[in-house]
């Protein structure tokens, strides 16, 4: 399949890119910087020179793809007005692109923090949605819109706390919750799952406009997160700041209509296998 992904530099599309193009897809990468993206181009992807917030430089971009996969984003250290122009509008001017040039599907890859604070319960992809920090906001916004575009084969991912693959997300996000309850559960998610999720959207002929959860069988606890990259629990004095993050995934939809299966279902297994 010819394929445009985006964000393909960053931690979630740089792995996909690759798995992709290994699996024999035709992928070609959006870039700012062709430099910064020359171990793609090595890898065997096209490089084509863009920005989503310059909705003109993204018509060449799409030209003669079949699907888009949508990975790019401004995720920790945004305002909340950067996250809404790239999140939101930046998105917008793909999908406008996209529907132009008659491609036939569109993936997006959204986040599970959509739902906002819930108490830890598993939230399904038809629970109502209320997130506060900016950058899930700016997502579910796009969400909303891809949704209602006609038109074009919409399917939104939501994704769960990525890691693996030589990725340092857990190491990089420990100072963000160390005064989280070191009791308080995490959704997670390999990254070669992320791809087996986007490769079983790209193939399956349907449903379109439909959202799903990508997630392991298994959410530790944080102190167990932290204990794998070899670091003492989060000290839980700010427990209350970590409620803005206490939603876990259900992963049921995603199994029920394309049979994926995690190839890594708990980050144990990941660990063993020393991936």
């Amino acid at each position: 399949m010819k394929i445009l992904i985006t964000g393909a530099t960053g931690k979630v599309g740089s792995r996909l890119a690759r798995r992709l193009v290994k699996r024999g897809d035709h992928v070609r990468a959006l870039v700012r910087d062709r430099q910064r993206a020359a171990g793609l181009g090595a890898a065997g992807a096209d490089l084509v020179q863009g920005d989503l917030l310059d909705a003109g430089s993204l018509a060449a971009a799409v030209r003669g793809v079949e699907a888009v996969v949508h990975c790019a984003a401004f995720f920790r250290g945004a305002t909340p007005e950067q996250a809404h122009a790239v999140n939101d509008l930046g998105t917008q001017n793909l999908a406008h692109a996209a529907r132009e040039s008659s491609v036939r599907r569109f993936i997006f890859t959204s986040t599970g923090l959509v739902y906002g604070s819930n108490g830890g319960r598993l939230a399904t992809e038809d629970d109502p949605c209320a997130p506060t920090e900016a950058y899930p906001v700016s997502k579910l916004a796009a969400e909303r819109f891809l949704l209602g575009v006609a038109g074009l084969d919409v399917r939104v991912l939501r994704l769960p706390f990525v890691y693996g693959d030589g990725d340092a997300h857990i190491a990089e996000a420990l100072p963000m919750m160390r005064a989280f309850s070191p009791s308080q559960r995490l959704s997670l998610g390999h990254h070669a799952d992320v791809a087996q999720a986007v490769a079983r959207l790209l193939d399956a002929p349907s449903p379109a406009h439909r959202v799903y959860n990508v997630v392991d069988d298994e959410a530790p606890d944080l102190a167990t997160l932290y204990a794998s990259v070899g670091a003492p629990p989060p000290d839980g004095s700010n427990a209350a700041r970590g409620r803005a993050f206490d939603a876990l995934l259900d992963g049921r939809r995603i199994r029920e209509d394309l049979g994926f299966r995690p190839l890594f279902p708990r980050l144990a297994d990941a660990l063993a296998d020393g991936a």
